[in-house]
């Protein structure tokens, strides 16, 4: 296991910034500690606080509460792996490429497909201004070594390096596979790709979320004397759909067997989530954290499993089920509490965020597509963060202006919706207003022609019926 890094590490971490010319922390003696807790999968309306009927998560709940919850976030993406390397950079993925989801882990191997190398994350840039930086949990960027964790910024990484994983077999680094006692006897075990700590696999008998909970709330601990950035990406609420006696019991009164499984996948997660937010109390950081909880795009309906609540559309589609995202920031004593926050924001906010409370400067020869979102919340600017959001999947665009949301899907058809009247996408104005269709197409125009071709194929195109229309995304 890694450990603290010394004293005299942290001097010479602190000269080494100094003199390559990284801006000074100026709040004071401690820079504020970061953690992103990034759920996999999770729908709009499976979050108490975004209106789940039955699935209850307090801790989360606690988190908007206490700082900012935003009702119009959205992330880069309506899939896994494009919408994190977005989330770690501050910039469209396509951008550089990372267009669609790589994976399975074969494919990424034999095609030494990830995250581009070219491309400065997070991690990296908050490392050079003095923080220790831990990853738990999921990556999904690259499964060969230039790709690892350790390789893109983070001192220490416990997780899987694919797009999905059993929560309740073991596999040890001999290949055997183990299950846990506490396994219910409806569940079937499935194959669990490795897990590692560092570049080691190592073997994890314990429900997978419970696992991350536990090096999630140790790196805390470990690193409570400097300053941090946890990056804790869970794979829950994503497939297989599984989870413990103990979190299943909670839910007896939910009848539909998938739905009671994600209400115990995600209570399990919440319970994960309050242990984190608890250890970060009991170290005295509240006032000097920065927690910030989103998921990675929207509910999968497809499973039959959970909802994204009034949303139309779902994850792999770029309908607002697919990219708008339960989301929500606190730190306590400088992001005024109990804030719903209206304006549209996008995951890749969270970089320029972070790092200007960091003072920390990302490298200046590219563009960033994300804005601070501190001087919104604490009221020091007015008006929306940000003029227009853009999206490209394939041949499938998206656009959101205002209260204007355009598909455009292909060449020839377009959808408009008035997101303010209609959340639920259900009323095409685009015959009634072409004129906000024409602008919008501009747009997208005018912005697609920045971008590169994708680096892969697509890994499916996946053909899903929304508004009793049969559309092929490219995921």
């Amino acid at each position: 296991m890694i450990t603290r890094r010394s004293a005299m590490q942290s001097v010479l971490g602190a000269a080494a910034c100094t003199m390559a010319g990284w801006p000074q922390n100026t709040r004071g003696s401690r820079k504020p500690n970061f953690i992103i807790l990034l759920a996999d999968d999770l729908g709009y309306g499976d979050v108490k606080c975004f209106g789940s009927p039955n699935v209850t998560t307090p801790h989360i709940d606690a988190i908007a509460a206490g700082g900012a919850r935003f009702t119009d976030a959205y992330v880069s993406a309506a899939v896994c792996s494009p919408s994190r390397a977005a989330l770690l950079t501050g910039r469209y993925q396509q951008r550089y490429g990372h267009e669609f989801n790589p994976g399975p882990a074969r494919r990424d191997r034999e095609q030494n497909l990830g995250l581009a190398l070219t491309e400065t994350t997070l991690p990296q840039v908050l490392k050079k201004s003095g923080y220790a930086t831990g990853m738990v949990g999921k990556w999904h960027l690259g499964s060969n070594a230039p790709f690892h964790p350790l390789a893109r910024g983070f001192d220490e990484y416990f997780g899987f390096l694919s797009g999905a994983n059993s929560y309740i077999t073991s596999r040890t680094p001999a290949g055997r596979m183990v299950d846990t006692e506490d396994a219910p006897a409806e569940i079937v075990a499935e194959r669990r790709e490795p897990i590692y700590r560092g570049r080691e696999p190592v073997m994890e008998n314990e429900y997978l979320t419970d696992a991350f909970r536990r090096e999630a709330v140790a790196f805390i601990d470990r690193h409570k004397k400097e300053p941090f950035f946890l990056y804790m990406a869970f794979n829950a609420v994503h497939t297989p759909l599984q989870a413990t006696q103990k979190y299943l019991d909670r839910f007896a009164n939910i009848a539909d067997k998938r739905h009671r499984m994600l209400a115990a996948m995600t209570s399990a997660m919440d319970d994960a989530i309050g242990a984190i937010a608890g250890k970060v109390r009991e170290s005295g950081l509240e006032k000097d954290t920065v927690i910030c909880f989103l998921s990675d795009n929207g509910c999968p309906t497809y499973t039959r499993a959970g909802t994204n609540g009034p949303l139309n559309g779902c994850k792999c589609t770029y309908y607002e089920g697919g990219i708008r995202i339960p989301f929500a920031i606190e730190w306590p004593g400088h992001i005024p509490a109990g804030q719903t926050y209206r304006n549209p924001v996008v995951s890749r906010d969270i970089f320029p965020t972070f790092l200007n409370l960091a003072g920390a400067k990302p490298p200046q020869d590219r563009d960033y597509d994300g804005v601070d979102l501190m001087p919104y919340l604490t009221k020091k600017k007015e008006g929306a963060p940000h003029d227009i959001l853009l999206w490209r999947a394939g041949s499938n665009f998206a656009a959101r202006k205002g209260n204007w949301k355009l598909l455009q899907i292909g060449e020839d058809k377009n959808r408009l919706y008035d997101l303010a009247a209609d959340i639920g996408e259900k009323k095409d104005l685009s015959t009634q207003h072409p004129d906000v269709v024409q602008e919008l197409r501009a747009a997208l125009k005018a912005w697609n022609a920045k971008l590169i071709a994708a680096r892969w194929e697509p890994r499916g195109t996946p053909v899903i019926p929304i508004n009793g229309e049969n559309i092929r995304w490219q995921i």
